[in-house]
Formats: structure tokens, sequence, C-alpha cells
């Protein structure tokens, strides 16, 4: 397993487009599924704002790393020590701040991607490979600021990257090919507007439909060029997306009108989780319309829900009927409880994707709660970790590490 388990991908767009009526059945089950999940605490201690998932043993079963440990799949019962550990006060902040499994040393076993406190270094473990010792430590870059660094595949070569900002310039790092146990070769792709290392919100997504990843912050859109050697400043389109800065964003087409949307927490700290509608002028000129799902203050519930600190979000296709979903939750005491809404539960939730039949605009989000009292961190990740091509959740934050297993409907 050489990356994150891929969100599950099923065959009903090629059902809809060879059969009506097995588009209207399969349609009809998805609408009427009932998706459930089963919650696993592997720890009550805080060692990290995230959590992995990779094949740590190599025996073809996903494992789940948080902090100083990995825990072997399926169980996910037995800590195996990674680094020194050290668990940290839920008042207070961590040292891993996000991780992600993959192999960055090219010898089949995956190896163990940490961002840390933000302005501080990331860096990597490397998986001693089944054989007697530690796992080594690695630098990838001194300096990573923003708050939701990404870890993907942002220059289509096939391998993920680490992008985040550092002395105000929007970035993305990978690794030296003659030695990815050096520091990893850092690619400017902005002036230096990036601002600071406490900065909230980042992601990547293919805005203008050229098949190459833009990356998308909270006050612009940057278009990757057709060529990065000589690493160009990527084209800037300012909006503002949202003043705070909220955590992961993501370029989809939530209203099935051919071209993608933007998502993002409007507010990491506070309330707020929205889609901006890409408009088109008719003249070329692309425009944003933006659609709440929660608002900005604990009573405005568009879809009857309202919880704040959404610090983290993933986008995945939950049930399987072929249109991805949000998953995304409270970050429990971000601040020490004194954020807004800081001491509420810490829900976890899955808001199902209905479009509106391609019209453009259309698209409602029905918000179905997974959990109240585990909520999210910094991360929060849906990958199948039990092998059954269903997505599961994986949390890691201040009340421990979390596997939220889904199950067969009753």
């Amino acid at each position: 397993m050489n990356s994150q388990p891929s969100p599950v991908r099923r065959l009903l767009p090629v059902a809809l487009a060879l059969s009506p009526v097995l588009a209207v059945s399969s349609l009809l089950f998805a609408k009427n599924a009932t998706v459930k999940f089963e919650k696993q605490r592997i720890t009550d201690k805080f060692y990290a704002e995230g959590a992995a998932v990779g094949d740590f043993n190599k025996d073809g079963k996903p494992d789940i790393a948080c902090g100083p440990f990995w825990y072997a799949g399926p169980d996910f019962t037995e800590a195996k020590e990674i680094y020194e550990p050290v668990a940290f006060d839920p008042k207070a902040y961590s040292k891993n701040f996000l991780s992600w499994g993959y192999d960055v040393s090219g010898d089949g076993w995956d190896d163990y991607v940490v961002g840390g406190f933000p302005g501080e270094e990331s860096w990597w473990f490397e998986n001693p490979a089944g054989k007697e010792g530690g796992w080594q430590r690695h630098v990838i870059i001194a300096v990573t600021d923003n708050e939701s660094p990404d870890f993907a595949d942002i220059t289509g070569d096939g391998s993920p990257e680490l992008i985040c900002s550092r002395d105000g310039y929007f970035l993305y790092a990978q690794p030296d090919p003659a030695d990815p146990r050096k520091p990893w070769i850092e690619h400017r792709i902005s002036e230096q507007v990036a601002g600071g290392k406490f900065t909230h919100g980042l992601g990547i997504g293919d805005v203008d439909g050229d098949g190459r990843m833009d990356l998308l912050e909270k006050g612009n859109w940057w278009k990757q060029p057709e060529s990065l050697d000589g690493d160009p400043v990527w084209q800037r389109y300012i909006f503002q997306f949202t003043g705070p800065g909220g955590s992961q964003m993501y370029a989809y087409d939530f209203d099935g009108d051919g071209d993608n949307d933007i998502l993002t927490s409007l507010a990491a700290h506070g309330y707020g989780l929205a889609w901006f509608e890409q408009t088109d002028d008719g003249s070329g000129k692309k425009g944003w319309e933006r659609h709440l799902i929660m608002g900005e203050s604990p009573d405005d519930k568009p879809f009857g829900v309202s919880f704040s600190q959404t610090h983290s979000i993933d986008l995945v296709d939950i049930d399987g009927d072929g249109v991805k979903d949000i998953v995304t939750g409270k970050r429990f005491w971000a601040h020490g409880g004194g954020d807004p809404g800081g001491n509420d539960p810490a829900v976890l939730y899955w808001f199902r994707t209905v479009r509106g039949g391609g019209k453009s605009g259309e698209a409602t989000f029905e918000p179905i709660e997974i959990d109240n009292d585990s909520g999210v961190g910094t991360q929060v990740l849906a990958a199948d970790v039990t092998g059954d091509g269903k997505p599961d959740i994986v949390v890691g934050n201040k009340k421990g590490a979390f596997a939220h297993r889904q199950v067969a409907a009753e």
C-alpha cells in the first residue's frame, strides 16, 4: 500500500449510462440506504491532532498511526512505537498536527509523514521494514506554515507533495530524487502574500477544468501553469472565500452542472460551512456564489444543525451513490474551550450531498451524526480500514484516537 486508501469508488455512474431501469433502482437504493458506524477508541491519550492510515507491517491490512504509535489492523488494539511517546495536555497543543502513511523511501513499506506544529518542522519516519531497530526521523522542510497543510499530488506526477506556506509564500515540497532522506526540494508558487504560520485554510483541486490541480486558499485561488519548469508564479485569482480562514478546502461539482465548486469552512475557530457555486457571466469571467451549509451563528441552521470549530474536513462518497459527501465535526478544545461553542459536544457528522438534477446552484446537504463524543482534530480522514470497500472515519485529537467503522445497516 503506497498511499492512503483511496475513497471508495462505485460503478453507479456506469450503470446509469447503460440501463435506465437499473439507474432508477440504484438511485432508490442509495437514497434509502442507511449508513451506520461503530466507534472504537484506540487510545484516550492526546498525542496528535490527526491520524494516518497505511500498511505499516506489510501484511495487506490497513493499520492506523496516531502520534508516536501505530496500531496493527484489523483490531487496532496493540500499540507499536514509532518515536518516543509524549502525551500532551488537552488544553495545550501537540507537535503532530497532521499525518499520512506513504512509502517515501520507495522500498515497498509505508513510512509515516508528519506535519508538525505550525511554523516548525515537518518530517517523516522511515519504516524499518521488519528489521530490528527504530524508525529513523528525516526532516522534510524546516518550516511548515498554515494550519491545514496537505500531502497530495498537486503536480500530477503520480506522487504526493507537501503543500503549505513558508515565509509568506505558498509552496509545495517534493523529495530529492537523488536521496529522499535529504530535506525536500521547495517550489514557491506565489508572491509573498500567504500570511503567517497560523493562517487557516488550504487545499487543491481543478478549478478551471484543465486537468491540472490548482491551489485553493481563503482569499485566492491559484491557477497551475502548463509547465512547472523554472518554478513559475502561478496565476492569482482574488476572491475572499472567508476572512478568518477555515480548514481543508476542496474543488468539487456539488450541483452536478459540470464545473467544480469550492467547499470551505468559514472559520476554523467559529461557525460556518459553505460551498461556493462557480458561475459564469456569459463572457467567460468566473464568479462565486456562496451557499451556506451551516451559518455563521449557532442559530443559523440551513439544514437543521450547527456546530463550531470545523477545523478539518474530508470529502468522500460515504454511501456509494456516486456523489461525494462531506465529513467534518467539531474540533475539541482547539483553544482550551475558549472559542465560540468551545465546550459543546465534540460531534462528528457526515453531510450527504444531494444534487438537484444537474441544475446550477441546486444542491442540498443532509446532516447525519456519526458520534457526539470524539469530534475532529486539525485532520479527519475517511479511509477504508476494514477492507470492505466502504470508507470509515479515523480521528486523532485531544480526546484520543478513534476508528469509526462503517457497518451494515440493520
